[in-house]
């Protein structure tokens, strides 16, 4: 029973050591850095839903669509009012914050359809003095 014992430890000690030596110095893992394009149509939906979120709060449409650049769509204007569209025909409790956010920046963009409308924010008041 001892001699089966040793054995397997022995067994073990060997074949974690092959695989160690395998795993980080023949074979390591190689890190390629992709491109945003070749994101999947998830991903990119995400990103685009943070892009429009970080548009509510700087206001800047020149920014968010250099941010949408690197995506490789061939018309962002259009890409963006698609996917406003799409998460407003999926709806769902927990996206209302994102369809606003996504409505916003595609109005902005020039592209404000009929079902977006329901999701506009109100037009901020003029603060005094300004």
């Amino acid at each position: 029973m001892r001699r089966l014992i040793i054995s397997g430890l022995i067994g073990l000690l060997i074949g974690a050591g092959i695989g160690l030596t395998l795993g980080w110095l023949v074979l390591p893992v190689q890190v390629v850095d992709s491109p945003m394009r070749d994101l999947s149509p998830r991903f990119k939906d995400d990103f685009t839903v943070m892009v429009a979120t970080g548009y509510l709060v700087d206001r800047d449409i020149k920014a968010a669509a250099e941010r949408l650049a690197p995506l490789g769509v061939s018309n962002i204007f259009t890409y963006v009012r698609d996917v406003t569209e799409r998460y407003i025909s999926q709806g769902g409790s927990g996206r209302e914050a994102d369809i606003r956010s996504l409505v916003e920046l595609s109005c902005a963009l020039g592209y404000c359809t009929p079902p977006m409308e329901p999701f506009r924010l109100p037009e901020p008041s003029p603060t005094p003095g300004s």
